[in-house]
């Protein structure tokens, strides 16, 4: 079980997304702004974030150079989350320093497996 930062601005989306990570058995925490998701990845110290590249205050780009500028959080596990699924969007994200790199929507069968492969 790992402790998840589900970062989301699309009700619908964080929801789903919650719900599939706890069938698989991990905690979840949820923020839908950047700037909650930099004070929660401080605060919580999740073993993994999700972290949607839209969102409403600053995006999930500049949420990311937060986290890795505080050294309590600089060593998260970032994955970029996002529905912005262009061609070199991955490359793109990875070369920011992301982690790795998740498309939405998500695939219900195969999504707790997808961020499972993250924590490994």
């Amino acid at each position: 079980m790992a402790k998840i930062l589900l970062v989301d601005d699309t009700p619908a989306n964080r929801v789903l997304a919650e719900k599939l990570l706890r069938i698989a058995g991990h905690s979840v925490m949820t923020a839908e702004t950047g700037e909650g998701a930099v004070t929660s990845a401080k605060d919580q110290c999740p073993d993994l974030v999700l972290l949607d590249l839209g969102l409403p205050d600053f995006d999930g780009w500049e949420a990311l150079r937060r986290i890795r500028a505080t050294p309590e959080t600089a060593a998260l596990r970032v994955i970029a989350f996002t529905a912005h699924a262009m061609v070199g969007d991955k490359e793109k994200a990875i070369a920011a320093g992301f982690d790795g790199y998740m498309s939405k929507p998500i695939d219900v069968g195969t999504f707790a497996q997808t961020v499972g492969s993250f924590l490994a």
